[in-house]
Parts: C-alpha cells; structure tokens; sequence
C-alpha cells in the first residue's frame, strides 16, 4: 500500500478547512487536503447565501444577540474568542491574501446587511452568493503553486478512519501507547485502492450532518463523517440532539436537496404569508419574520397543517424589482427557473435541516480530547451556537477557528515526530461487489427516519422507534462492511448510521425543549 506522509491532514474542503491549510501553508508546512467531491468548490460553504459577520470590539449587541438567539446557553468564552479575532481573521485570510470580493459602496466601503435575530447590521455578504465567493476566493489563493508547492489536494478521496496506535497499531504493546491521532485511511474513489495519509496532526474539518435528513439544505456530503470517525477514535461528542432547521428553503416536491432561501430575504424585508394568503407571524413571535430560526421554522409546520397546504409562501413583491434581482441574483435565478418570478410572485417554502449545532467537542483553539487531532468548523462543537445558532455565525466560526487551530498547531508541530507507516495496519478490504440497490435502499431509510422521527418535532414514541430501526440497520450495515469492496456510499452509510443513533441517544436522553430542540410530548 501506497502512502502519503504530511505534516499536517486535513480532512474537509470548506471555509473552516482552508482556512487552517492556508495559516499552515503560509508558515511552509507541508499540507494534505482531503475531499469526496471530484471538485473541491463542493461543501456546504459553497452553498451559504446570506454573509459572515464582521465583528469589532466596539459591537456590544453581538454576545447578547449570540445569546438570545442560542437560549442563553451559549459558551461566554467562545463568544468571546469570536469577538476577539474574528475580525483579525476575516482581514488577514479573506480581505487581504484571498481578496473576497465582498460588496462594498460607492466610495469602496464595506456594505453590510442585517438578518434574523440580529440587532444591528454587522454581516458582509456578496449578492446572494457569498459562501460561493469565499470558497473560490480561498481555493484560488490556496492553488496558486508557485506559492504553496507544500500543499497537495486530494480529491475524490473518502477519508475511512482515524489512526490510532492502539486500535490501527500492528503490535499488542502499541495499545499502552498514549491514545493519539497519526493520520487517517484514505480511500481513493477512482482507483479503488485504500492509502494511510501519516500526519503530525489531523484537522477534521468536514462540515455538519444534514444530509442525513430527507429533505435538507446542505451538500450531499455532510452526512456526519467526521463526527462518526471521532467517535470511534475515542473523542468526545457533544449537543447533537441540536439540528437546526432552516424555516425557507425553495418548495420543489422533485427534490430532496432543497435549495435555500436566504434569511437574508426576510432580513430586507421579505414577509410569510400562508397559502391564504395571510400574514402570521404575529401569531408566534413579537420579532414576526426575524424571530430565531427554530420560532419560524414550527410555525410555518403549524401554519400547513392548519390550512392543509404543503407549504407557506415568502413575499417580497413590494420592493423594486431591479434591486431584488442585483441583491438577490442566485435566488431570482433558480426560482425563475421553477417558473416562479420573485419580483412579482410570492415563493414557495418549506423548512429543511440546515445546521449542526453539536459536534465533535473542542477548546477554544480546536483541540479535540485526542492528542494531535483538532476539528473546526461544523463537525465541531465550541458551544458558540449553545441550542440554536445565530445567522451569519458559522461562517465566522469555521474561519476563526480553523485560522486559530493552525496558530495553535504551529507552536507544536515541530516537536512531534512522523509516525512510522509501518507500525500502523494496512487496510483490508473486502471481495464481494457490493449490491447498490441495497445501499439505495438504506440511505432512503435513513433519511426518511431521520425526518419522521428525528426532525423538528420529536417524542419518546419517535425516537424509541427510531432507535429500533438505526440498530437493525447498523448490525446490516456492519455485515456489509466486513466482505463488502469499499464504496463512498458505503463509507457514508455506515458513518450516518453510526451518527443518527447519537442524535437519537441525545434527544432521547434530553427531555427539555430548548433552542432548536423540541419535544413535542
């Protein structure tokens, strides 16, 4: 078996992820960035509408509004950490070296916008696009190999496991070894071939797990990999019973995948009316359209079982046509395409998984409990978002800590030796062909569970059947596992098996309705 070395892996190609490998990259460290997708542009950064919050020191509303939003349960240190440097990483990565192509004014000024929950305006955005343009704006600066000869994508690669000594190790004595991370099996989609990536240090940096759910807002990716191959490397997972749904996302009963409305939308003035016709809000929450997402995602539920509709309908018909077209151009576009035009029609929604509050649990530098692995971003847990996030956060999020795990991790690195390949297992795949239609068939099990017993409304009922069904699935999946030829499909079945039982453990265990969490019984 072939093997790549690096000083530093990491496993994700999103904000959080580049953000790291950039910070590394620049202090001439050796980098492997590991991606499923055929093209690195795909992750759920590329598909973030809204913006990314500018902090400064002088914003006294951001922790309360972080707060207020999250229930009041969200980590004081964290908001804190975000506050302090978040603003030195948007200028240092995105502003200054990637050049982001944020909107700005006639005398070059930063614009900013204002969404749900927020009591000022203090996010930056770019149109509708601005996940779309800090992912490119990240990859260009990132690709430029005259710059950066030391960092190498891997692309269409499936990372399998973490490597540990004591569970990957070839000698019984490498068990009492300290419980560390040494890199990771990577399982390279075109070839077919399994490859050990040795590292110093691994980021997990692969996003969040809404795809897990039928109907959902995210790549198709985010099926919780991460998260499934911390747990079984022995780190700590915390908050997952927090998903938060997104309240508009586009109505199309073709497609699983839903397409995002932006709260931004509602933000500019965009209002929910019901199938009637009628505005309702005001029914649910003083703040209307920009109550927390959790508020106006039930009540839009509520709103189509009372009136028998499969959606509700989102209007910003009132405002300029020209204006909704130049703030709004993606948007505009793909409604336009459904035959809907948003300048003179109200646009069908429904609310989707969106987010992953919880995670895998880190410091307030992305330190995971495992020596030398640190996670960033949406597979990790800072207890920034607490029950329920604030719009705009998570970009900021993923940015700070990936620019802050990397400061961290350059203190260290060059204390750590290589660990040798030879003292690590080869991987030892199986020799039946696998039957996708049996696969087809679990993932759609999956997700159907997931949103029927596990979604935005859940009971003791839903979840006790829920975990009947995630066991049978899980003891199929591990017998497909051991004589079955690796497959991306198969890897992600099994991790998102592995993660729907932990939301289920973790709803079932908490009996409080809270944040994005609600127990209907």
């Amino acid at each position: 078996m072939a093997d790549y070395q690096f000083d530093v892996l990491v496993i994700g190609c999103g904000i959080a992820g580049l953000s790291a490998a950039a910070k590394l990259a620049e202090a001439g460290k050796s980098v492997g960035i590991v991606t499923r997708e055929k093209d690195p542009k795909v992750s759920n950064t590329f598909w973030a509408q809204g913006g990314i919050i500018y902090p400064s020191a002088s914003d006294e509303t951001l922790k309360d509004d972080i707060q207020k939003a999250s229930c009041e349960t969200s980590s004081p240190e964290a908001i804190d950490r975000l506050q302090r440097f978040g603003q030195e990483a948007v200028d240092d990565l995105l502003i200054n070296k990637a050049q982001t192509n944020f909107a700005r004014g006639k005398n070059d000024d930063l614009l900013y916008t204002k969404e749900a929950a927020h009591s000022i305006d203090r996010i930056l955005y770019k149109g509708d696009f601005t996940g779309k343009e800090i992912q490119i704006s990240l990859l260009n600066y990132l690709k430029e190999s005259e710059r950066f000869p030391n960092v190498k994508f891997l692309q269409s690669h499936t990372a399998i496991d973490l490597l540990t000594p004591q569970h990957q190790g070839v000698s019984i004595t490498q068990r009492y070894e300290e419980n560390k991370v040494v890199g990771a099996y990577l399982f390279n989609q075109e070839s077919g071939e399994v490859y050990k990536a040795i590292a110093k240090m691994t980021i997990l940096a692969t996003g969040g797990i809404g795809a897990l759910y039928l109907h959902h807002s995210n790549a198709e990716g985010a099926r919780g990999d991460g998260q499934a191959m911390a747990k079984r490397a022995g780190a700590s997972i915390i908050d997952m019973e927090f998903i938060q749904f997104h309240p508009t996302t586009f109505y199309d009963s073709s497609a699983h995948r839903r397409f995002l409305i932006s709260e931004a939308v509602r933000g500019e003035g965009g209002v929910l009316i019901n199938s009637e016709g009628k505005r309702f809000m005001e029914k649910y929450h003083p703040d209307l359209e920009l109550a927390p997402r959790d508020v106006v995602a039930r009540a839009i539920v509520e709103e189509t079982i009372e009136t028998h509709h499969e959606c509700v309908y989102l209007d910003i018909t009132h405002k300029d046509p020209t204006w909704i077209k130049e703030r709004f151009p993606t948007i505009y576009n793909h409604c336009k395409s459904k035959g809907i035009d948003i300048t003179t029609q109200p646009i069908p929604v429904v609310p989707a998984a969106h987010y992953t509050c919880g995670g895998v649990k880190v410091d307030m530098e992305g330190r995971t409990s495992l020596k030398n692995l640190y996670a960033v971003g949406e597979v990790s847990c800072t207890g920034l978002h607490g029950a329920n996030r604030l719009a705009s956060t998570s970009l900021l999020e993923g940015l700070t800590w990936g620019y802050l795990s990397a400061k961290s991790i350059l203190k260290e690195l060059d204390k750590i030796e290589v660990y040798s390949p030879l003292n690590i297992k080869n991987w030892r795949d199986g020799h039946e062909d696998l039957d996708k239609a049996l696969v087809s068939q679990d993932w759609m099990s999956l997700k159907q569970t997931m949103w029927n017993y596990v979604g935005l409304n859940r009971t003791t009922n839903r979840l006790k059947r829920a975990e009947a069904m995630f066991k049978e699935m899980s003891d199929e999946i591990t017998r497909f596992y051991k004589r079955c030829r690796l497959t991306d499909s198969l890897i992600g079945l099994r991790n998102a098996v592995e993660v729907a039982t932990i939301v289920q453990n973790s709803s079932s265990r908490n009996s409080e309705s809270i944040g994005c969490f609600y127990r209907k019984d």
